[in-house]
């Protein structure tokens, strides 16, 4: 799929893997809308990368409807990135006796889960009115950031890896459901990303540096970059289609 002079949408694009994902596709010519909750850092990425930005919540019908109706606005809809994605870290029953709280649980499936599906559905109805781009009848590319987490769950995780396992598992019917449009959906399951979500400073690059130590090889976190490298690999190569990779460094998470 040439992306270039198209639109693609990357959910939680202001960060992350996300952010690495917008990065990746405007270099290489599309036109990106941001789809983020945080207005302040979406702004400043679609500003950077002359594409859009909209405030919109995953799991919202008509919100995610407005994003995509604006991003076709930009070009053909051609590619979707789903990166959003929450986390809630919480034993079953911790060691009180207290269970897992229920809406904690039904969040982050919500976001995760339900949002990722709402996306593909929404962004998946516009490529199937765009004309297709080559003899196969091939319209569009969708690729979901899922986790490692849906097969190496560890302790306290039963929420983020039910809803990635979910992400996982949505991959190959629905795949098969898009075939007829000229869709292809893949889903890329990262391991341990040097992103954000560890802080900054000496604290934290000890800490990184720690978790590193369990990756098999190279001994370190992953970058951002190397996981929207595979990500943009999915969405260029027209044979690529059902399939879930891990990008992982070969790490096998403990359960703790």
């Amino acid at each position: 799929m040439d992306v270039n002079g198209a639109s693609a949408i990357v959910t939680g694009g202001a960060s992350g893997i996300g952010l690495a994902c917008a990065r990746r596709l405007s270099a290489s010519g599309a036109r990106v809308l941001i789809l983020d909750m945080n207005e302040e850092k979406g702004t400043a990425v679609a500003k950077e990368l002359g594409g859009a930005f909209a405030k919109a919540d995953v799991a919202d019908e008509a919100q995610v409807q407005a994003a995509v109706d604006a991003a076709s606005k930009l070009g053909p809809l051609r590619a979707l990135v789903n990166a959003a994605g929450v986390g809630h870290a919480m034993r079953t029953v911790d060691r009180e006796g207290k269970p897992f709280d229920l809406k904690a649980f039904e969040r982050v499936l919500r976001i995760n889960l339900v949002g990722t599906f709402n996306c593909i559905r929404l962004a998946a109805a516009a490529m199937s009115k765009t004309a297709p781009v080559d003899a196969d009848g091939a319209r569009g590319a969708i690729v979901n950031i899922a986790s490692v987490a849906a097969f190496d769950g560890q302790i306290g995780q039963a929420a983020y890896s039910a809803s990635k396992g979910g992400v996982v598992g949505l991959t190959l019917p629905v795949a098969r459901d898009l075939s007829a449009i000229g869709v292809r959906v893949n889903t890329v399951a990262p391991g341990l990303i040097d992103t954000p979500i560890y802080g900054t400073g000496e604290g934290s690059e000890k800490f990184k540096a720690h978790l590193g130590k369990d990756v098999l090889f190279p001994k370190r976190l992953g970058d951002a970059s190397e996981i929207a490298s595979m990500v943009f690999e999915l969405i260029s190569n027209p044979y690529m289609n059902a399939e879930v990779i891990r990008v992982d460094g070969g790490i096998r998470i403990p359960p703790k």
